[in-house]
């Protein structure tokens, strides 16, 4: 193991690990983004406290604008102001932004390869009892389409906030996908993070299991029970969606035959859709991906609804036990 150390583990079945949503690291974040560059700005969306976009105001007032439910507007005028020179960040729900004003994002900031940086909270079914409308499990496939655009899905608080501040330090558009529950912090200060690169976590060679955001905690847990089965399976944190890590994927199915993708949005043009892409290209295996199939959510508790839509670490091991069987 790399990352994912012997005592990561331990402590990941012997309930030390502490929680907290991805969001709160974006807001960290992003005043250490504005600490260091003057030029950074914050907008937001009438939800500064739910995007944790709050902590800016707090320190940045002179650089916070407050421009309420007016997504569009957000993402226009945002772009206006890269242009002008500024690195600001827009905040909101993801279902609003990118759902409500991707138009605005593509033309005002993609099409000019603008220098904004979007953040998209409440990502994921994981949103809970707000229901369809407002839990986004399309924002992957939408963004990762936009030319010029960057995409990160943080897997805990920690690699948020590394994610938000290299956002700031990089040119062109970027956007961070973040959710609304508390979940598990298993990265360090010390952990490794760069824009364009996966972390693997673990390094089993019998099949490699491929996940961004919180699911990849689940990814490590079902290491756990396969290892019972005589199953060494690979973890790799695929954090960057778009670049992809080109290498670590292609050397991890030449290495390991087999690949289970996870992510908590629809796997039609979503992580595993880049991967699958990417192989199909370099070294086609087996592959079977985990995440909404074609379908919306629906209201209930996050644990009801990550057990009901299969992206769990039980619903991990059945697809890993199901692709091996497919292995050459």
């Amino acid at each position: 193991m790399s990352l994912a150390s012997a005592k990561l583990v331990r402590d990941l079945f012997a309930k030390t690990i502490k929680s907290e949503p991805t969001r709160n690291g974006f807001g960290r974040g992003l005043v250490e983004a504005g600490k260091q560059n003057g030029s950074v700005v914050a907008l937001c969306a009438d939800l500064s406290e739910s995007t944790r976009v709050l902590d800016f105001k707090n320190a940045f007032p002179n650089r916070f604008i407050q421009m309420g439910v007016s997504e569009q507007s957000l993402a226009a005028i945002a772009s206006g102001m890269a242009l002008a020179g500024k690195i600001p960040f827009i905040a909101s729900y993801a279902c609003f932004s990118p759902g409500r004003n991707w138009e605005q994002i593509r033309t005002t900031g993609c099409l000019q390869n603008v220098n904004l940086k979007i953040a998209g909270s409440h990502a994921g079914v994981s949103v809970g009892p707000d229901g369809a409308t407002h839990q986004m499990t399309e924002d992957i496939a939408l963004m990762r389409v936009l030319p010029n655009m960057t995409v990160l899905a943080p897997c805990d608080s920690i690699e948020a906030e590394k994610a938000t501040i290299a956002a700031a330090s990089i040119d062109g558009p970027v956007y961070i996908r973040l959710g609304r529950e508390a979940t598990p912090i298993f990265t360090t200060t010390n952990s490794p993070f760069e824009i364009g690169k996966a972390q693997v976590l673990t390094k089993g060679t019998d099949v490699a299991i491929i996940a961004c955001g919180p699911q990849v905690y689940e990814a490590l847990k079902a290491t756990h029970d396969l290892e019972k089965s005589g199953i060494n399976a690979r973890v790799i944190n695929c954090v960057s969606i778009k670049p992809l890590d080109t290498e670590t994927i292609v050397k991890a199915a030449k290495e390991c035959g087999a690949i289970v993708t996870v992510e908590e949005a629809q796997i039609a043009g979503g992580m595993g859709s880049a991967v699958c892409e990417l192989l199909s290209e370099h070294l086609p295996v087996p592959i079977l991906r985990i995440g909404m199939r074609d379908e919306f959510g629906q209201s209930g508790t996050p644990a009801e609804l990550l057990e009901h839509y299969h992206l769990t670490a039980p619903w991990i091991v059945k697809a890993v036990k199901q692709v091996l069987k497919k292995k050459a």
